[in-house]
């Protein structure tokens, strides 16, 4: 069915209650027709979202068949009995596995050898039986491996709790943390753990603690009292030092313990200054900085273990303003540097004693690389993963004797041909003259003629650069036609530090305009048909919807919104809700007139007015803790007022789920299905 053909009844949709509420910020005031809807499990609220979720069954009930389809497809690409590749930490090989039928990992290891008895240390499946909802965050072995901590989620909001298990029987132990957070690290007497606590409504990381196994006396250590930090712990790889990190977005200040030494005080490295950051590593022979002080791209500073002030570092590699260092690894005899040179990720592995460097080459015009597990300093040899849009994840050994790299694992696809498929690397020129990679994935048997429909992807936030990994899902719309581009606009850190710095705070609307600046191209230059284009983001690529659709709603047929950040300017001036002030960094402080002004010039909600909206298919979980159910809930409701057209407009809530939906490998791709029947629906592709 058509949306042509679909009765103008129920494209109209629910219709919301108005209820006017006044924002007043700077002399200026916004009135909020559906403000009442924050008024968690009230009965309007629960009786609206259950009219939104059966309106959305409804109209897409036709493609319930095509859903099903799409889901067996998908599934059917995934390894049911899969395992990741064992790495060695101590005597022993760690790995995790899946069993056929079953949603969540099984944690094991193997003592000494790969050929001994494997180990369950942790199944998933079996603390996760009762449970709606399950996500396992951390799971640490203390030092000598007798005990394992994890932590786990079962709401779906990222509150964690942490547990332990005796590896010697099997058993949890009565120790149950309430940390809120899923980070922490083990000291070196096995008895210690050092964990961050969040906030219970901010949910900001504002507490360390340290906890003696059998004691149930959590001790606070450390308090973070500036609202825009958040704190974080980790242990070095040589295991010598546990650091505790404190930092926004733009700043940072770390902490050094000796992690033979529990019961000591945390000494701070240097004290924190303003749009400086570092972090800390223990390379054996001192500590070594990896800083943007006169740096903006960072580079990495040695100093000697006594010898922590500024003008006693010594620059190991140099600034480069043509290449962001991304991290390095530290290991004995070898750095291995993380890097992105013309917006993609690359290895250079340099020898700590001679100097010399060789970066490692890769065969795909687009594609991602970055470090796997490397649990031991002293080590012959570096883990990584490389993938690419046509290329599924590979694990190579890079062997520091001989130069070379060696396939340790290729994640086996069924039902995939590599060679049906060819990827490709463009660059659009957005409003300012400013080059903008894009990924592109398609058959083998395209031909640019315009005729094809295609799916744009972003997201453009936070400097996380939105890399071309490799999705078996994603085949199931390029089998049946679709152009899929990954556009890697301003926001993220593709290009260097300019390109966060240049599509946040008072240059956001470069995001925007970069993507649009994007489609733009790729209809023009005949990569899909201009009324055959789609488009899709999450989270604060679900802003980026938002914002696009206000801006040029002429250009997209349809979108997928999933938890979108669409209320944003009302979100940012409440620091009740989670996430608020450290995001101050991002957005602006919107507490100061321009910054608010400037928010509230694109902010998606407050700029939804009287136009020809394309579809759109928004989709939310009521536990999300990063962006609240209430954001698209309300979005939808403003977009169903006022919009003059008569596509549609659906919104879809999982009510057992948070920020990342459905917790199952298997679970999420019913939602997945949903999203990618939208658009085939769109189409008349059944």
């Amino acid at each position: 069915m058509s949306c042509a053909t679909i009765p103008q009844a129920v494209l109209k949709g629910p219709v919301a209650t108005k209820i006017p509420h006044e924002h007043k910020h700077h002399g200026d005031v916004r009135v909020d027709n559906y403000y009442w809807m924050k008024n968690r499990d009230s009965e309007p609220v629960l009786t609206h979202l259950k009219a939104e979720n059966n309106y959305t069954q409804s109209v897409m009930q036709d493609t319930e068949d095509l859903q099903e389809k799409l889901y067996q497809e998908m599934r059917s690409r995934i390894k049911e009995d899969d395992s990741s590749p064992p790495y060695k930490y101590g005597d022993y090989f760690y790995y995790t596995r899946y069993e056929t039928g079953k949603e969540y990992p099984i944690y094991c290891r193997k003592l000494k050898s790969l050929d001994a008895k494997e180990e369950i240390t942790l199944d998933v499946n079996v603390i996760g039986k009762n449970e709606k909802y399950i996500s396992v965050g951390a799971v640490v072995v203390s030092p000598n491996h007798q005990i394992l901590a994890y932590a786990v989620d079962t709401v779906g909001r990222y509150l964690f709790q942490v547990k332990f298990i005796d590896l010697k029987t099997g058993k949890h132990l009565p120790d149950v943390l309430d940390a809120k957070s899923g980070n922490f690290v083990w000291a070196n007497d096995n008895k210690t753990l050092f964990y961050t606590q969040k906030h219970p409504e901010t949910l900001r990381q504002e507490r360390v603690y340290r906890y003696k196994l059998g004691s149930n006396k959590p001790e606070e250590i450390y308090y973070e009292k500036d609202e825009v930090y958040s704190v974080h712990v980790r242990k070095t790889l040589t295991k010598n030092y546990i650091i505790l990190h404190t930092g926004s977005f733009d700043s940072s200040e770390e902490y050094i313990l000796d992690a033979n030494n529990p019961s000591g005080q945390f000494k701070v490295f240097l004290s924190r200054e303003k749009k400086h950051e570092y972090n800390l590593d223990d390379g054996g022979d001192g500590f070594y900085i990896y800083t943007n002080w006169k740096a903006k791209n960072f580079r990495l500073m040695k100093t000697e273990y006594a010898k922590w002030n500024r003008d006693q570092w010594k620059e190991v590699i140099a600034h480069d303003d043509q290449v962001y260092l991304e991290g390095v690894d530290i290991f004995k005899t070898k750095m291995v540097l993380q890097e992105r040179f013309q917006g993609l990720t690359r290895l250079r592995i340099l020898d700590r004693n001679s100097q010399k460097s060789e970066t490692i080459q890769f065969p795909d015009p687009t594609y991602v690389v970055s470090s796997s597990i490397n649990a031991e300093y002293e080590t012959d040899r570096f883990r990584y993963v490389y993938e690419s849009p046509v290329r599924p994840r590979t694990h190579y050994d890079f062997l520091f004797g001989t130069y070379q790299s060696q396939v340790v694992k290729i994640l086996e696809v069924p039902n995939f041909n590599a060679e049906n498929y060819k990827s490709e690397r463009v660059w659009a020129t957005a409003q300012d003259g400013t080059k903008i990679p894009i990924s592109l994935i398609y058959r083998k048997d395209f031909v640019r003629d315009g005729s094809r429909p295609l799916l744009m992807y972003g997201y453009g936030s936070y400097g996380y650069s939105m890399d071309p990994y490799f999705s078996s899902a994603r085949l199931s719309l390029v089998d049946r036609g679709f152009i899929y581009a990954i556009a890697h606009i301003r926001g993220g850190s593709e290009m260097g530090r300019d390109w966060y710095d240049g599509g946040r705070m008072m240059n956001k609307k470069n995001t925007f305009t970069d993507f649009n600046s994007c489609t733009e191209y790729l209809v023009q230059n005949k990569y899909g048909h201009p009324q055959k284009v789609y488009a899709m983001g999450g989270s604060a690529g679900g802003l980026l919807m938002g914002a696009v659709i206000n801006l040029r709603p002429d250009l997209y047929k349809g979108i997928v919104a999933g938890v979108p950040f669409v209320d944003m300017l009302n979100s940012m001036l409440d620091p009740t809700i989670p996430l608020t002030a450290p995001e101050y960094e991002q957005w602006g402080n919107p507490n100061e007139k321009p910054a608010y002004d400037y928010m509230k010039s694109y902010s998606p909600y407050d700029n939804v007015g009287p136009k020809v909206y394309p579809n759109i298919l928004a989709v939310t979980g009521y536990h999300d803790s990063q962006v609240q159910y209430w954001e698209p809930m309300k979005w939808v409701a403003k977009i169903r007022e006022l919009q003059t057209g008569k596509n549609l407009v659906l919104l879809k809530t999982n009510m057992d789920a948070g920020h990342s939906g459905a917790s199952g490998r298997f679970e999420h791709l019913h939602e997945t299905a949903l999203e990618y029947a939208f658009f085939l629906k769109l189409e008349g592709i059944h």
